[in-house]
């Protein structure tokens, strides 16, 4: 240690007048070294994180690199500062109010540090959810959001808090203008708070398809905001809507229907009457054998009235399937095998008919006209 001490008063002599520049560059040559050796291990416990797939622990190190070199170099930044200050004696009494912004840039290193381990945490879990039953990436982006708008805003109360601002006075006033905010912005606001509730209710997710009975609303979800929902509607056109319209409304998700329904009505000829029972205990064996029928569901068929033109029988019943696509393949190969029992038992499906009768009155007879 002597000959650093001795290294350092031949520099300062050398220096003479302009010892200023030497303790200032120091200051900022140590600054250097010290953010160099955090980045360089802080890197490489990254990369080991990262190959031992340690990857929860590695979000809190991976949070911690920017924030750690920022809080550094804010603090050799204002060391040096501060020497420039007392050595020239210029702007002395700013010195307090320097101390004050120094003591809150921990604060600030903390908040920037929090936002970047939930945007980490968010990322690794939105992975876990698409593997798990028990999370869903909506979910996890909501509460991310959340924790993110908390960080920032107790931050920037401790920030202010540091220069003097009343916290008291400022929630006092808060509250006053919240009510005066409220009464302005209520459909904003009413569409943050119908955001929250998609949110935690989840009556729909990205990727549900859902429509409306109350509203031209039908289509894929694309994206829940926190002010408005994106429904990608069938004929590929973007659906914006703001989320406090589904407080109000009743929303229909058929993405998560257990099974999808077959109910049809058959008429046939009036002439084949006494064929309907062997018709319609025909289709009912047909439906139980068929694969594709969930026979532990509802199946119905029966002879259900005399219509206009025709005997109608109906089938009600409900696939495996919630596909849409194959659930019509597996309608059309339920109504072709219908309509081959038909033809199978001599009968033919109805079609709308009408008779008509003329009533051909006798003419009267001119020979017996009074002349």
């Amino acid at each position: 240690m002597a000959w650093l001490q001795q290294s350092w008063a031949q520099l300062v002599g050398l220096f003479g007048s302009q010892a200023w520049i030497l303790m200032v560059s120091g200051i900022l040559l140590v600054t250097l070294l010290a953010d160099l050796i955090q980045r360089g291990l802080l890197r490489r416990l990254h990369f080991h994180l990262l190959k031992t797939h340690k990857v929860w622990m590695d979000s809190f190190v991976d949070a911690a690199r920017a924030p750690f070199s920022f809080f550094i170099w804010l603090n050799g930044s204002f060391l040096a500062l501060t020497t420039l200050i007392l050595h020239f004696q210029l702007f002395v009494d700013s010195l307090a109010w320097i101390q004050t912004l120094k003591s809150t840039v921990l604060t600030l290193s903390f908040g920037w540090f929090v936002i970047r381990l939930v945007q980490r945490l968010e990322l690794h879990l939105k992975e876990y959810a698409r593997e798990s039953e028990r999370l869903d990436h909506v979910t996890v982006e909501a509460f991310a959001k959340i924790i993110k708008l908390v960080a920032f805003v107790v931050t920037l109360l401790f920030f202010l808090n540091a220069f003097g601002v009343s916290l008291t006075g400022l929630l006092a006033f808060g509250g006053v203008g919240g009510i005066a905010v409220g009464f302005a912005a209520k459909d904003l606001l009413g569409n943050l708070f119908g955001g929250l509730m998609l949110y935690m209710d989840k009556p729909f997710t990205v990727g549900d398809w859902i429509r409306s009975p109350d509203k031209e609303i039908e289509g894929t979800v694309e994206h829940i905001g926190w002010r408005m929902t994106t429904v990608r509607t069938f004929d590929k056109r973007p659906l914006y809507i703001p989320n406090g319209i589904f407080s109000t409304i009743a929303i229909e998700n058929p993405s998560r229907m257990t099974n999808r329904r077959i109910k049809e009505t058959i008429g046939i000829r009036y002439a084949d009457v006494h064929k309907m029972h062997a018709i319609t205990a025909a289709v009912k064996e047909m439906l139980r054998a068929h694969p594709e029928i969930d026979t532990t569901q509802t199946m119905i068929v029966n002879f259900n009235q005399f219509g206009p033109s025709s005997l109608d029988f109906f089938i009600y019943t409900f696939t495996k399937t919630t596909e849409w696509i194959r659930f019509h393949e597996i309608k059309e190969d339920v109504l072709l095998k219908v309509a081959g029992i038909i033809e199978a038992q001599g009968a033919e499906i109805a079609f709308p008919t009408r008779t008509l009768h003329l009533f051909n009155e006798a003419a009267p007879d001119e020979s017996k006209a009074p002349n």
